[in-house]
């Protein structure tokens, strides 16, 4: 129960005021006057406001709250450490005993990973938890963590102490790998420099070497260990292997006695492009289908195209020497041998062999193939004949035979079995063709004895090999046993998908990553991966994914499209995910290699040093031993020598009001009517 005079004025105090002041000036006057009763006047004024001031005792029932400890314990990645979940355990067990001893009342807020790698966001979780309680109970504040805290500069304004507990060890020491500079783009065959650092951090083994060993890997391929100096920018040079993706990880093996190697490794992910795509066009004759192949390659600006046309035709004797059928010499050692590696792709479009180009030519044209090189043989009827390219030291690299036959009935070209789960041909539109057809048709086709290592793609007349590929030693050959895919160009029939055939074919013979058939790749849309086995087999085997803890889960991959299996999981955690199907690797890394709870990785009271010391609280190591609660003052030190304070807050709640007057306004004018006619005696005797 608390009592206390309050005053509840009968009239706005302006006015009591006002008035009050002006009889007081009249006493004021009447004493310079002489008047003798003018004390008893000043008297009678007085009365009179205090009646109108209307004193009231005021009387309280009140009911005495629990002052409230909050506190915040740091449940993120870099607390799993060491034994810094068993030092936070305890000393939370140990605080919640005292304060319970003390009267106190806890509120608990466990903090976690922020989203997008935000890291630990304890302070934006105080400044919630002091908006659910009411301020004038606060008596103070705790944060258990290790100090590494993303989000310090959002410290509330507390009405209390804050003090931290912090978890870890002196002689922790830890080594993170550092990537500071890699280019997300690169132009194939130059190199490009990505910045590496080792760096040790915390109380380091004196007998630790200044040297560490690393593995860098690309691709999940086979990985390859160097030795560099730590503490020190090292400029790695790179030379792309591929277009597309190339994802380089970079591994440091754990060393005795740090805390954790999940900041041992990083994923690089760079996109190949080639600065050029150059590729040599040889066309046999003119003929329709001259121009569609011009057209593709010379519609892509990135296509350094070399064409050359032989323009005599086959049967044509006019004794003109071959030699002298050209307007300018052809530079045909300078291509053909000199500069041959620097193609991308050739192509022979109805080339048949009549001494324009040496049977030593065509042989390096085959060894460029086997070092690498691609090569696309786009067959008409002089395919078949006794000049044919086949019969030359093409011959071996060849996937198809011709048998001598020249079909020329029309027919629709048909996507194989096989061709549904090749990426050159499955999916293709189907939606150009009249008559219900899928595709126009096309009137010639060259047959062809497939070989038994090759892959047929496309078949035409009663499902004869049509569109041919093979990989010859390190390079790839591709060969069409027709020259009628201008009818599609020109929309015969409603023509159909040349230009993404040819140019799926074209990206296939170069190598480029999308369209491998033989595929293990991963994607992920925020934390939800997508595992994709392409393959031209009838099934997959189980994917083993093993997650940055190192925790192994199998997955089973469900058929989706013909030669396309998946499977999706979702990670729990930031990091790299290495997934394996067979002999096939692939990686993927779900946020940075190193979330940034293992950026950071030694406990230290620096982030929240400022405000704790703000707040008046303790920095604490629990390794030192858990300090005492006890209660101090509003404004005094809340933290010592084994021991953390609490500001009594004194906070209540009010259950019942009750307003007394002091003494009852009759009586008070009553007094000052009393007052008044005194001085008007005193004054008339005068």
């Amino acid at each position: 129960m608390a009592r206390e005079i309050i005053f509840d004025p009968m009239f706005p105090l302006w006015l009591i005021a006002g008035l009050g002041g002006v009889a007081l000036l009249l006493c004021v006057f009447a004493a310079l006057r002489g008047l003798p009763g003018w004390w008893l006047r000043a008297a009678s004024v007085v009365a009179l406001s205090l009646a109108l001031l209307n004193p009231s005792l005021q009387t309280e029932e009140r009911e005495p709250l629990s002052d409230i400890l909050l506190v915040a314990v740091d449940e993120s990645a870099s607390q799993t450490l060491s034994d810094r979940a068993e030092q936070t355990a305890e000393a939370l067990d140990a605080l919640l005993a005292e304060a319970a001893d003390a009267g106190l009342d806890t509120r608990v807020t466990r903090v976690g990973d922020g989203e997008g790698d935000a890291g630990t966001e304890v302070m934006t979780a105080l400044n919630e938890l002091l908006a659910e309680v009411p301020r004038d109970r606060v008596a103070g504040a705790v944060i258990l963590s290790d100090g590494q805290v993303h989000d310090a500069e959002l410290a509330p304004d507390l009405p209390a102490p804050l003090h931290l507990l912090r978890t870890g060890r002196e002689g922790d020491w830890d080594r993170r790998l550092i990537v500071s500079n890699a280019p997300a783009f690169a132009i194939l065959d130059e190199e490009v420099q990505i910045t590496l650092r080792i760096e040790d951090q915390g109380d380091v083994p004196e007998d630790m070497p200044d040297e560490a060993e690393i593995v860098i890997s690309v691709d999940g391929g086979q990985p390859r260990a160097y030795v560099i100096p730590t503490g020190e920018d090292l400029q790695l040079p790179l030379t792309l292997p591929h277009g597309g993706l190339n994802v380089i990880e970079f591994r440091v093996p754990a060393a005795e006695g740090e805390l954790t190697d999940r900041n041992n490794a990083a994923v690089v992910q760079i996109n190949g492009v080639r600065d050029r795509l150059r590729v040599l066009l040889v066309s046999g004759e003119p003929h329709p289908g001259q121009r569609t192949w011009r057209n593709l390659l010379k519609a892509d600006s990135s296509v350094d195209l070399v064409h050359f046309t032989i323009l005599r035709p086959p049967g044509k004797q006019d004794g003109v020497p071959v030699t002298e059928l050209s307007l300018i010499a052809f530079p045909t050692r300078e291509l053909f041998f000199d500069k041959i590696d620097e193609f991308d792709l050739i192509i022979f479009d109805r080339y048949q062999r009549r001494g324009i180009l040496p049977s030593i030519y065509l042989e390096n044209v085959r060894s460029y193939v086997e070092r690498g090189g691609a090569l696309l043989v786009a067959a008409g009827p002089d395919f078949a004949t006794a000049d044919s390219i086949y019969r030359s030291p093409l011959a071996p690299i060849l996937p198809g035979a011709p048998t001598a036959i020249v079909r020329e009935d029309g027919y629709t070209p048909t996507v194989s079995e096989i061709g549904e789960k090749h990426p050159v041909t499955t999916g293709l539109p189907d939606d150009y063709g009249t008559d219900g057809a899928p595709w126009g048709r096309w009137f010639r086709q060259i047959q062809l004895a497939a070989l038994p290592e090759a892959e047929v793609v496309m078949t035409g007349l009663e499902e004869e090999p049509l569109l041919l590929l093979d990989r010859v030693k390190a390079g790839r050959v591709a060969l069409l046993g027709s020259d009628h895919v201008w009818l599609w160009d020109r929309g015969y029939e409603g023509g159909g998908p040349q230009a993404e055939l040819l140019r799926r074919l074209a990206h296939w013979l170069m190598g480029e990553p999308e369209l491998e058939e033989e595929a293990l790749t991963a994607s992920a849309v925020g934390q939800e991966v997508t595992v994709t086995r392409r393959t031209l087999g009838d099934a997959a085997e189980e994917v083993t994914v093993t997650a940055p803890d190192g925790s192994v889960q199998v997955l089973p991959l469900e058929e989706e499209a013909p030669g396309r299996f998946t499977a999706r999981f979702v990670g729990e955690m930031q990091g790299l995910y290495r997934l394996e199907e067979g002999e096939r690797t692939a990686v993927i890394g779900l946020g940075p290699a190193a979330p940034r709870e293992f950026v950071e990785t030694i406990a230290t009271f620096g982030p929240l040093e400022q405000a704790v010391e703000a707040g008046r609280g303790g920095l604490v190591a629990l390794e030192d031993g858990m300090p005492d609660l006890r209660a101090v003052g509003e404004g005094r030190a809340a933290a010592g020598r084994g021991w953390i304070g609490w500001t009594p807050r004194e906070a209540y709640l009010t259950a019942d009001v009750r307003v007394q007057s002091l003494v009852p306004a009759w009586l008070f004018l009553l007094l000052a009517a009393g007052l008044a006619t005194w001085a008007w005696l005193r004054e008339g005797r005068a």
